[in-house]
């Protein structure tokens, strides 16, 4: 029972009563080698192959089989969904903070499961995609009632040209941490690969020639109603990467709490970050280690 727990979580599915498949890549394999020997370890017999096909199947029909199991598990996920659907409109006409905050929160949770599903539908079986379009367009209704009239009334963000940002000193206060890391990250990697950033203590600061503050009170880049300054240098820069907005919500979850998108790895990159404030003698070092982080991230996002 342990073992097919453990072999349905990573997407295997039944083959001929007799056997489980999953389509061979690097990270199976290795999960089928420790598998085996735990099965070996614990008194019992295991052993898994590699082939190239299966004789009596053809590809369409192995991947068809792959998607009829993942489509049966989105079954419960398509129910709840269709629940928070009809949920979004009520809100969406009257301020319900603790019915927003509930729903926000079963949504939430309902995108973390769907998640490790579709990590496993590994030939996007038709109801994924389709679920994810829904989930898609839920989230979109929730961001929109969860900032209420706020986009209405407050200031534009001024768009900026790359070509005028480039060379110059970056200035942030000391210690930086989420927001501060993530934007130097972005800077370096889509705005000016050669910028250079300097660290500056609390207090009251102007702007010199050649430099750019950010994530400072009256700074060039900064927060902006319920915007990080990650996402205020996005929409500055007008930067269309679908990785980068996926990004955005991470950092914007670390740093503002609201819950306003639903990122399970939030508090995973947190913790990362808060190990490496403690271990690191300057800014600067805090600085370049958070930078891989991000660098790590945004690779997974792609």
């Amino acid at each position: 029972m342990k073992v097919w727990r453990k072999l349905s979580k990573i997407g295997a599915v039944p083959f001929k009563g007799a056997g489980y498949i999953l389509p061979n890549d690097e990270e199976n394999y290795e999960y089928f080698q420790w598998l085996t020997s735990e099965v070996t370890d614990k008194g019992g017999e295991g052993a898994f192959v590699q082939t190239d096909r299966i004789e009596s199947l053809t590809e369409a029909e192995i991947m068809d089989l792959f998607k009829r199991v993942r489509e049966k598990e989105y079954l419960p996920i398509e129910e709840e969904l269709e629940a928070i659907e009809k949920g979004t409109l009520p809100l969406d006409q009257e301020d319900n903070p603790e019915s927003r905050k509930k729903l926000i929160d079963h949504f939430t949770r309902l995108t973390k499961e769907f998640d490790l599903i579709r990590k496993v539908d590994f030939f996007a079986s038709p109801k994924g995609i389709l679920l994810e379009k829904r989930i898609r367009t839920v989230r979109d209704r929730i961001k929109t009632f969860s900032s209420g009239n706020k986009a209405k009334t407050e200031n534009p963000i001024t768009l900026r040209d790359r070509k005028d940002y480039q060379g110059k000193i970056w200035v942030t206060r000391k210690r930086p941490y989420v927001d501060r890391i993530a934007s130097a990250w972005l800077i370096r990697s889509f705005i000016d690969s050669g910028a250079v950033f300097k660290f500056i203590g609390e207090g009251p600061v102007r702007s010199k020639k050649n430099t750019v503050l950010f994530d400072i009170k009256d700074g060039g880049f900064t927060h902006h109603g319920d915007l990080c300054t990650f996402e205020v240098l996005i929409r500055s820069f007008e930067l269309k990467d679908q990785a980068l907005k996926k990004l955005a919500e991470v950092v914007h979850q670390i740093d503002l709490r609201d819950k306003k998108y639903p990122a399970p790895e939030a508090d995973g990159i947190e913790e990362l970050l808060k190990g490496i404030r403690k271990i690191s003698t300057d800014d600067q070092e805090i600085l370049n280690k958070g930078i891989s982080v991000f660098e790590m991230l945004y690779a997974s996002k792609k």
